[in-house]
């Protein structure tokens, strides 16, 4: 791989080039830049590459968006960008210590711990509601202070935000039937050209109220860490019509993030919070049309490293199910009515399973039927209670108290207008026919995913999960009784029954089921 670098990348996969004493070097890469981790430091080499949105394919470009990136960074991160460092070829070759011509410069930063950035955490499903909260409140901060003017507030305009919107459609056009569906292609542009005539009075009011802000612009999990404060970093320096935005875009980036993380209920905490800190109560009307918006870009940069030549045949096929993620993420945004889902299956099926990868994919808050059983009864999560069927926490009082629970937390959500799947047996018809209740009560369109396994695949994995570890008290001695008692679906018509087999691979009948959702 390292073969197929440029001499300069080569260069410096040495350790012996850095004017720090380093005896390792990771490199990674983005579509714009190579970053080469020496341990204590960070060094960032800008590709010489014209994208259309930036250009640096000259060295004095090159060094003029470093220098932009260390200024503009400080702001949310001040202590981490150490400076501009010259690239020099001299009798050696290539160094960063030492005389030579300069042939380019690298941004040095203090390296932050992988391990505490926010999409990591997220991965380990170590983020607490008050850590959201905490960025809310920064972010929000920030904006009180974050530069404006009648340049700024210009990118705020209903033509700025066509030619955004425009820009997004032409860029993306060359994919459709690849990474984007002929469907989604024509459906996002006719929703956002929608938006932008139907909330013109609410973005001109906001433009001349001062809400277009020389903000971050690139706000998503990769680029927050918990570290001494939270650090914010790599933010967009390499044009500013991107930076150049509504406050109300820049929040709406890292809440669609954190959906496409699967945690819709963090993504509700932290936008609430910046609401409560900002007192900026516009944003719910603009909401949802800025994420779609966020959720396209992140789909269309997608589409971009796509066609890196640089990336690996595994990291293509990994970009090409991101960018199916976003645009699938970007069009549930388009939903005039909430949605309900509820799994329905035996134990081991692989309910939580799909529960978590239909989450991501639509931006829905998951209940668990696992984790609110336990919660009422004040048990660990990690604590097992094998109580037979019908008797202590799955009693019929208490499995009952389990879904009236499931129910009233659903009802709060799909009342905001937001989406949600209930994680849950729902081996009852009774239950979900107070599913289909409760949905036409909250206004909601009610689906229900049944996830069938084979008898000896899900032994095997009930016996792997209990292994491993799981909040889940299934096993397989519930299993036959279980299945006796599982009623046949009745309560939906067909085409809001989904059957998934989950001995198959999960990826093309989610994209089936998605497609008849929201086609």
């Amino acid at each position: 791989m390292s073969s197929q670098l440029p001499e300069i990348a080569q260069a410096f996969l040495n350790p012996k080039i850095y004017p720090d004493k380093t005896t390792k070097v990771e490199m990674m890469q983005t579509q714009m830049s190579f970053i080469f981790l020496t341990g204590k430091y960070v060094y960032k080499l800008k590709k010489p590459v014209n994208l259309g949105y930036l250009d640096y394919t000259t060295l004095e470009k090159r060094l003029y968006f470093c220098n932009q990136e260390v200024t503009l960074n400080s702001r949310l991160c001040p202590d981490t960008y150490l400076g501009v460092i010259p690239v020099k070829c001299g009798p050696k070759g290539i160094t960063l210590k030492g005389e030579g011509e300069i042939i380019d410069y690298a941004v040095k930063m203090l390296y932050l711990p992988q391990d505490r950035m926010l999409n990591v955490l997220l991965d380990r499903n170590r983020v607490i509601p008050d850590m959201m909260v905490q960025v809310a409140q920064k972010m929000a901060a920030f904006h009180a202070v974050a530069a404006t003017n009648p340049t700024i507030s210009a990118y705020g305009s209903i033509q700025a935000l066509q030619i955004n919107a425009d820009e997004n459609v032409s860029q993306t056009e060359k994919y459709v039937g690849k990474l984007i569906t002929a469907r989604q292609f024509e459906r996002l542009k006719e929703y956002t050209n929608c938006l932008i005539r139907e909330k013109a009075d609410l973005f001109r009011q906001r433009q001349a109220s001062g809400k277009v802000k020389d903000c971050h612009g690139d706000l998503h999990t990769q680029h927050i860490c918990f570290t001494d404060g939270i650090c914010i970093y790599d933010c967009i320096e390499f044009i500013d019509r991107f930076r150049y935005c509504d406050v109300a875009s820049e929040i709406a980036f890292l809440a669609m993030d954190l959906d496409h993380y699967g945690r819709a209920d963090l993504s509700s905490v932290f936008t609430d919070a910046y609401i409560e800190s900002s007192r900026d109560h516009q944003i719910p009307e603009i909401f949802k049309f800025y994420k779609c918006y966020r959720a396209y870009v992140r789909g269309k940069v997608s589409c971009f490293k796509f066609d890196d030549p640089y990336i690996t045949e595994s990291e293509k096929q990994q970009t090409l199910e991101t960018a199916r993620g976003y645009f699938e993420l970007a069009e549930s945004y388009t939903r005039t009515r909430p949605l309900l889902l509820i799994t329905a299956g035996l134990v081991g099926s692989g309910k939580s399973t799909l529960a978590q990868t239909i989450a991501r994919r639509l931006g829905l808050t998951i209940i668990s039927s696992d984790i609110v059983r336990k919660q009422l009864a004040s048990i660990p999560l990690n604590e097992h209670h094998f109580d037979e069927m019908e008797s202590g926490i799955y009693s019929t009082e208490f499995s009952r108290r389990t879904y009236d629970t499931l129910f009233s937390e659903a009802k709060n959500i799909l009342l905001r207008g937001k989406p949600v799947i209930l994680d849950a047996s729902f081996i009852k018809s009774a239950e979900r026919q107070k599913a289909a209740q409760l949905a036409n009560e909250a206004g909601a369109d009610l689906a229900i995913v049944e996830c069938t396994l084979d008898e000896a695949n899900t032994q095997i994995r009930l016996t792997q999960r209990l292994r491993n570890g799981s909040v889940s008290d299934g096993r397989w001695e519930i299993y036959e009784p279980q299945k006796k008692k599982f009623e046949p679906i009745t309560e939906v018509p067909d085409n809001r029954h989904f059957l998934i087999d989950s001995a198959r691979p999960l990826s093309d009948q989610i994209t089936r089921l998605i497609e008849s959702l929201e086609g």
